[in-house]
């Protein structure tokens, strides 16, 4: 059965302007980015995002094709996990950072669920800087209208199950932000069997 709506909680503004800046600062500085390269129809492209993947030991994660080396947490990003693991009353072992040069950077269609996850826990994802638009469609298509979400500068997302086995999402294009985005995406990964 496919829900009508993808289970959504948008928190406005969640840190502030302020705040959310010298994170995004911070951040761009410290984290160590990768450009990864993904092929598509057997050519070979570079990924219109740079990415980095932070997890407690033994949280692999796997996603088109790509196997991400795990980076340890620096002060920063573990004491932001805190306050999303309080904000969303659930505990996150790992962290996708997705660095949105400009609006020339984006992410097609697709959907976390990938067999790592744990598909009972929400992803929590904060947005700094450019806002940019996620949006969302039904796997099925018909089944329901798709749905524009506006995430600001210290937005935060909270995607509750079963949104991804339901929807997909992404970020498109915007050619005329000029400005970067990061997007911090919490998750759960299930230790390995």
């Amino acid at each position: 059965m496919n829900p009508a709506m993808p289970r959504l909680r948008h928190r406005r503004g969640w840190v502030s302007a302020a705040e959310a800046d010298g994170w995004l600062a911070q951040l761009q500085q410290e984290v160590p980015w990768k450009q990864e390269h993904i092929t598509v129809y057997g050519r070979r492209h570079a990924m219109p995002r740079l990415t980095c993947w932070m997890a407690d030991p033994g949280c692999g994660y796997r996603y088109s094709g790509l196997e991400n080396s795990i980076e340890p947490w620096t002060p920063l990003t573990a004491s932001i996990r805190r306050r999303v693991a309080a904000a969303a009353a659930r505990d996150f072992n790992s962290l996708l950072l997705n660095l949105y040069r400009d609006g020339r950077d984006a992410m097609g269609w697709h959907a976390d669920d990938e067999a790592e996850l744990d598909p009972e826990a929400p992803i929590a994802s904060l947005s700094l800087g450019a806002t940019r638009t996620l949006r969302f469609r039904p796997r099925q298509r018909d089944t329901a209208p798709s749905v524009a979400v506006e995430l600001a500068n210290g937005d935060l997302l909270l995607m509750d199950p079963p949104t991804q086995q339901h929807w997909q999402h992404g970020l498109p294009r915007r050619l005329k932000v000029d400005t970067p985005r990061l997007n911090l995406t919490f998750r759960v990964v299930r230790p390995p069997a």
